[in-house]
């Protein structure tokens, strides 16, 4: 485990009890005992997470291979874990070039380590506040052309925005700092079932940044302006399964993929 003074090891931060509940060991104590926490009063929440993970696995499939994407920026991305944004990509576009960014300082060693890309493309990692638009992308710009499009990723990070307003500011000001073509994938839960509101207001009391659940309608909203890929806001293990598959059941997450016009 890293040194650094900046970690608190006593209070749970969201990448490190994700990175516990899809199985990784980069994490602490509190982290693990939040995450048994979450686990106890809402048993599927690891399945949520391991569906987040597939989610991203597609849309930047679609996005690479369909829609001719071949830079990302992710937000939030959190502690690496198996197919990362750029290993995906760079599997279907070797000259794919991705920025990752997140603030906890535990995260920067490993994606030093870790994030390493392709010899055609280019993986970098920024560690800041996704709330500080304008230094993420002043930074991005060393890597990325913000003048072509660009694949935004924010899987489960509106979701460390207090309040409607913030989120969806700081969705629209990513998003129109990009070029046309870009597209935006998005993912985050919702508080449509009272055991996982119960579990993350739980969770809240002791984290290092709590977590806020929406409305189906209120994620939905962020696209507003967008052109949405079918089959538009779904939850987040019906959007484009693999053929041939059983339809999976629904989960209490939504995601969704669009275009900037």
């Amino acid at each position: 485990m890293d040194a650094d003074p900046r970690i608190d090891h006593t209070k749970p931060h969201s990448a490190r009890v994700w990175n516990y509940l899809l199985g990784g060991s980069d994490n602490f104590p509190a982290d693990r005992e939040a995450g048994d926490g979450l686990l106890h009063m809402f048993p599927d929440f690891a399945q949520v997470a391991g569906l987040q993970r597939e989610f991203l696995r597609r849309a930047v499939t679609y996005l690479v291979a369909e829609a001719g994407v071949r830079q990302f920026l992710d937000l939030g991305s959190g502690l690496p874990t198996a197919d990362n944004t750029h290993e995906v990509a760079q599997r279907l576009a070797p000259e794919c070039r991705v920025v990752y960014v997140d603030n906890d300082p535990l995260v920067l060693p490993h994606a030093r380590a870790l994030l390493s890309g392709t010899p055609e493309g280019r993986t970098d990692y920024i560690e800041a506040d996704v709330r500080d638009v304008d230094a993420v992308l002043g930074q991005a710009a060393a890597t990325l052309d913000l003048s072509r499009p660009v694949g935004l990723m924010m899987l489960s990070i509106v979701g460390q925005v207090p309040g409607t307003g913030p989120a969806t500011d700081l969705v629209r000001r990513y998003v129109a700092a990009l070029a046309p073509g870009s597209h935006l994938a998005l993912s985050d839960g919702v508080n449509v079932n009272p055991a996982l509101v119960e579990a993350v207001s739980a969770y809240n009391a002791r984290a290092a940044f709590p977590y806020t659940l929406r409305t189906p309608g209120q994620l939905a909203g962020l696209f507003d302006g967008l052109d949405l890929v079918p089959p538009g806001v779904v939850s987040t293990p019906l959007w484009r399964p693999p053929p041939g598959q059983d339809p999976p059941p629904a989960v209490n997450a939504v995601c969704g993929v669009a275009r900037k016009p």
